[in-house]
């Protein structure tokens, strides 16, 4: 097998480590909650809806990988309340979005499916054309650099969205 994969791996496993820092001390009953503020509620993404968001892409991976994906793919139900056209809405009581264990749980065992799965996979179908036509294409052209995208910068600004929100809320760095 090849090294790409390993060493894409390698980087990728930081995001989901800084968004575990970032969500482990949210209390679970705010998980899901837009930040409210003296001057009102902000239109911010909330931490349940980040990771809910972010649970769908390794099984993305592994499907542009060409491998099986059933053990990690995201239900109907999530793929409708986290797809990149959802709209992050207020959860103040607890009803629309998964708990917080299971958005947690669920995030931590797709990523790490999808960081072993990479390291199994041949430099050559990551040095391949990005499949995805969409803008991004002509920024990650390859299968690798996409890949590389949905698994470690992806991550990263989103983490940077929960770490907006633990500020407006004034929770500490995480």
């Amino acid at each position: 097998m090849g090294q790409f994969g390993k060493i894409i791996a390698d980087a990728a496993v930081l995001g989901p480590r800084y968004a575990n820092r970032l969500c482990k001390d949210i209390p679970a009953n705010i998980f899901g909650c837009l930040a409210k503020t003296s001057d009102g509620t902000i239109d911010s993404n909330h931490p349940a809806f980040v990771i809910g968001h972010l649970c769908l892409y390794p099984a993305k991976v592994l499907e542009l990988l060409k491998l099986p994906n059933d053990s990690i793919r995201a239900s109907d139900h999530y793929q409708k309340l986290f797809s990149k056209d959802a709209k992050c809405v207020d959860d103040s009581d607890c009803q629309l979005y998964p708990a917080k264990e299971e958005l947690m749980t669920n995030f931590d065992r797709a990523y790490q499916t999808a960081f072993e799965a990479l390291h199994q996979i041949d430099d050559q179908l990551l040095l391949s054309e990005n499949p995805v036509d969409s803008p991004i294409k002509s920024f990650v052209p390859t299968l690798g650099a996409l890949v590389g995208f949905y698994l470690g910068g992806h991550v990263m600004s989103h983490c940077g969205q929960i770490s907006a929100w633990r500020r407006m809320l004034k929770l500490p760095p995480a």
